[in-house]
């Protein structure tokens, strides 16, 4: 089974898919023709006497040296093994997969000029488990993902490392080992493999997965927040945020009075409460959490376009002409990553202080300090807040714009790059802590809902709080937290507590 894609028109479902799922893709055969008209174009170009960028010709700074055509080969084997500078720990495989389908969809379109046994290598790699070796560092995100790229060409090349079934072997044993055989690239294919911006585009898709999945399960958290601490719904009725009109805020508060509907510790306290107003990490959950949403859809549509692109250099255009641009440039990608990271750390943040409100006796209207029976004698859940803090803390760190820090490289041939793939690859940890913060807000939100008893919470918080008792017994008497917190958080990772919840409460990307 495998995952059918058409160059141009890939949505951002089957990206998931493949992100989530690691079903190998493959391109639409009806391509094949334009793959290789353009294959043809560009032999025909390193066999003519005519310098072009890329295919007769040196690299970035060195390209006004001519390459002979009998030397065209070896070029372009240089370039990759001297591009091959990646630092640090490997990307992870589900990612790698990402960046090799993307590859597949940018070459698909068949303005790169390489032949369709590059892209049939490709596809069998997928098919077969060999997932290149990427360290992680060394891009700047122009011109491309040059440095990972290269890692991954590598190995198509029989060089390079890749893992196979889980074992690391170098590039020449991991092809022999499923049957395949290395590729010798012809002109322009070397280029067309690395200057691309697939690395640094898989990598904000994956933060951008991970991050919607965070914020559906942050309204979940929220909502069993609320009615711990006796907060009011009347903040979502939808007449407040249509007078208002964006979507995000409107759907996140839809989705919030669905959540709470025939709460009983709701009906218990809807007359004779004193109190006029909740905190603003319960009144504004719908404007925080409903802009962080439409931040995020915005980006979607930015990284399904980017995910569709050619992004190499030069391209072969329409009428045959082969023009040197700058589509590697990841200045999309960069500024979509910046955006998703403020998105992360603002969920993340009032998420943090609804913990802090649950563990405040002061603030929690009636529930015990820390969320214990036995306050002095027990902790409670006193560290689990300050844990949160510490993680919402280092999200704020780490959420400075990565875009607005170019600097020039390549001998100032490149003097303006986007800093997009660790813009990108900072989501993945940032995007660990918040499913930690919203896994302890689901543990401190349980805590008070129970502690609440014999009222219950509404029939779909329920169902949440069975989930969150699945994994994490109710706190009685202080024990040894750290798997409590793991568990949490890995059930708010794996996306099982939004699918505790019915289907179609939780907003999705799509606006």
């Amino acid at each position: 089974m495998s995952i059918l894609l058409q160059p141009g028109r890939v949505p951002l479902s089957v990206l998931e898919s493949v992100y989530r799922t690691g079903t190998p893709a493959r391109l639409d055969p009806s391509g094949d023709a334009v793959i290789k008209t353009g294959a043809e174009r560009i032999a025909a170009i390193a066999a003519g006497d005519r310098p072009v960028y890329g295919i007769n010709t040196g690299f970035g700074k060195l390209a006004s040296i001519r390459i002979d055509a009998a030397d065209v080969a070896t070029l372009q084997r240089n370039l990759i093994l001297s591009h091959c500078c990646g630092v640090g720990a490997p990307l992870s495989e589900d990612v790698v997969r990402l960046v090799m389908t993307l590859k597949l969809i940018s070459l698909g379109r068949g303005a790169s000029g390489v032949r369709l046994d590059i892209v049939r290598l490709i596809e069998a790699m997928l098919a077969r488990g060999v997932i290149p070796v990427i360290p992680e560092k060394g891009s700047v995100g122009a011109s491309g993902d040059l440095a990972p790229l290269a890692h991954l060409s590598a190995v198509m090349m029989g060089q390079g490392e890749a893992f196979v079934a889980g074992q690391r072997l170098d590039g020449h044993a991991a092809l022999t080992r499923v049957g395949l055989e290395p590729i010798i690239l012809a002109a322009k294919e070397g280029l067309a493999l690395i200057n691309g911006t697939q690395v640094s585009t898989a990598l904000a898709l994956a933060g951008l997965f991970r991050a919607h999945r965070a914020t559906q399960a942050a309204l979940v958290t929220g909502a069993l927040s609320t009615d711990a601490a006796m907060g009011s719904p009347a903040p979502f009725r939808a007449e407040i945020h249509l007078l208002r009109g964006h979507r995000g805020q409107i759907d996140t508060a839809a989705a919030l009075r669905r959540l709470l509907d025939g709460s009983a510790i709701r009906e218990s306290h809807r007359e004779g409460d004193s109190r006029v107003q909740d905190p603003y990490c319960i009144r504004c959950q719908s404007q925080v959490d409903g802009a962080c949403l439409d931040l995020l859809r915005s980006v979607a549509r930015t990284l399904e376009i980017e995910a569709n692109a050619v992004t190499d250099n030069p391209l072969l255009l329409s009428d045959g002409s082969v023009v040197s641009g700058g589509n590697f440039h990841a200045e999309p990608v960069a500024l979509a990553a910046d955006q998703i990271a403020l998105a992360v750390c603002e969920i993340g943040a009032i998420a943090q202080r609804r913990i802090a409100l649950l563990v405040d006796a002061s603030m929690s209207y009636g529930l015990p300090p820390f969320l214990t029976r036995k306050p002095g004698l027990n902790s409670g859940l006193m560290i689990a807040e300050v844990t949160s803090a510490a993680l919402m803390s280092e999200n704020k760190q780490m959420s400075h714009p990565a875009s607005v820090d170019s600097t020039p490289t390549s001998a100032n041939q490149e003097d303006h790059v986007a800093m997009a793939c660790h813009a990108a690859r900072r989501l993945l940890p940032m995007t660990e802590n918040l499913f930690a913060i919203i896994g302890i807000e689901a543990i401190t939100a349980a805590q008070g809902v129970e502690l609440r008893t014999p009222l219950t919470t509404s029939p779909l918080l329920q169902q949440a709080l069975r989930a969150i008792r699945a994994v994490v017994p109710p706190l009685a008497e202080d024990r040894y937290l750290a798997p409590d917190l793991q568990a949490a958080a890995e059930l708010v990772s794996s996306g099982a507590l939004n699918a505790a919840v019915s289907p179609g409460i939780l907003p999705t990307l799509e606006a």
